[in-house]
């Protein structure tokens, strides 16, 4: 059978206008009907209209079932929201399910959160059951360590000195760091070595640095600090390190570094808070680390031709800031 092209367009123009018609009569229906509801509702008359067309089905038959189809309104929400219906298993006190299982709440202690502060530490550890053990330090024989030497070279013009002020120099040596001392004539050397009464083996590095200050011209009373304290150091250095002179114009070079009487040099001293060592043209300075930094900026601006009013200047400055930190 061979359908006209233009019989088959009316036909489905009419179906359109059809269905058309049947959507809009829908929609009047459906008076309590939120905006939300009515989109899903043209969706789902679509697809039902989609799938119900086949041969035997007549556009009422689809009518009727788009207007039968239920909708879901807000009062059906408000309904189930009071009926207590919710998604998911209801598990109740005492109430069994399907299973025959129980559901019985549990019981949970109180947790108890204390606070210790760092304060009453100490107070809580003489509770307890016991006393902490005290180990005593080490003697060097207990340790293994063998007897060990440090031998320092005196040079010639230290000799006179050294033996103005032995007694003084080897006292501190022999009565608070328990170590033994002697003179090498032969070798022209001061020997140290430690014994089985030292309390510390670090005692033989620092007895063998107050020594050499010594031999390197600082007083006794300056090197015995090396013994006492911990940041002091020594640090040397020679004229040529910084300029190469020569001649005349090195004695006019450490003349301005002690100045007259000595007048330049304490005032470093005095302002650094450091000890100066002038052995012609090596300089020793011992102090700390930053107060060396200092002295040794100073005199560096003499090597280099800085009048000596220009360094005082920048010592008050100096010293200045070093009592502002104190």
């Amino acid at each position: 059978m061979v359908i006209p092209y233009s019989a088959g367009r009316n036909e489905a123009k009419s179906e359109l206008l059809a269905s058309q018609g049947l959507h809009e009569a829908a929609l009047r229906q459906l008076r309590r009907t939120s905006l939300h509801f009515v989109g899903h509702f043209s969706s789902s008359f679509r697809y039902l209209f989609r799938s119900s067309k086949g041969p035997g089905v007549t556009m009422e038959t689809i009518a009727r079932k788009a207007i039968d189809t239920p909708v879901p309104m807000d009062d059906d929400l408000e309904d189930e929201k009071e009926g207590g219906t919710e998604y998911g298993p209801i598990r109740r006190g005492g109430q069994s399910s399907e299973s025959g299982i129980v559901f019985q709440p549990a019981e949970v202690e109180d947790v108890i959160v204390e606070t210790i502060d760092e304060d009453n530490k100490h107070d809580g550890e003489a509770d307890l059951p016991y006393s902490k053990p005290h180990f005593p330090a080490l003697t060097p024989k207990e340790q293994g360590i063998k007897k060990q030497m440090r031998r320092i070279a005196v040079p010639a013009h230290r000799m006179t000195p050294l033996k103005a002020a032995w007694v003084q120099l080897i006292e501190p040596v022999v009565e608070h760091m328990k170590l033994q001392v002697r003179m090498n004539t032969k070798r022209r050397a001061v020997e140290i070595r430690n014994s089985e009464h030292t309390p510390d083996i670090g005692y033989l590095q620092k007895a063998s640095d107050y020594m050499k200050a010594f031999m390197l011209g600082f007083d006794q009373p300056d090197a015995v600090a090396l013994l006492r304290l911990d940041d002091l150091f020594i640090q040397s250095f020679e004229v040529k390190d910084v300029k190469r002179l020569q001649g005349d114009h090195l004695s006019r070079c450490i003349g301005r570094i002690a100045g007259k009487d000595g007048k330049t040099k304490y005032a470093i001293e005095n302002a650094t808070r450091t000890r100066i060592s002038l052995c012609e043209d090596k300089i020793h300075i011992l102090g700390s680390f930053a107060n060396i930094k200092l002295a040794r900026d100073s005199i560096c601006s003499l090597i280099l031709g800085s009048a000596p009013g220009k360094v005082y200047t920048k010592l008050r400055t100096v010293s200045k800031r070093l009592q502002e930190r104190i």
